[in-house]
């Protein structure tokens, strides 16, 4: 019951800013664990970042501070502020959700996916 759909994706020159969001349905999104992957063709799915339950946040080292994830209850969406893109930042960035507890990030098993926009990351 529970999708996600992603909004967001596109292309920008290396050190601009894009926002990726992410709308949860079929329930509330203050009652899963929540997160973003991206993927390169040719190499494993990475985690990337992660909104827990509870509030906790928890980032990929190459991305801290550069990147924030932040959800807005009230909208039932996820959203991840990249600033400062580099062209190691370009992949299929991937909405996932899953229940507290589960513990899917940064592996690949969450309940939840998104359909997996494209970001580009021009030099």
């Amino acid at each position: 019951q529970v999708q996600l759909v992603e909004s967001g994706g596109g292309s920008v020159q290396a050190g601009g800013s894009l926002r990726l969001s992410c709308v949860l349905s079929g329930g509330t999104i203050s009652n899963y664990s929540m997160a973003w992957f991206r993927q390169v063709p040719g190499r494993k799915r990475e985690g990337v970042a992660a909104f827990d339950n509870d509030g906790s946040t928890t980032y990929r080292d190459s991305v801290k501070g550069p990147f924030t994830i932040s959800q807005d209850n009230a909208k039932n969406t996820l959203y991840l502020q990249m600033n400062s893109l580099m062209p190691e930042d370009a992949a299929v960035y991937y909405c996932a959700a899953d229940l507290p507890g589960a513990y899917c990030y940064p592996f690949l098993w969450c309940q939840y996916w998104g359909q997996g926009p494209q970001v580009t990351v021009s030099s």
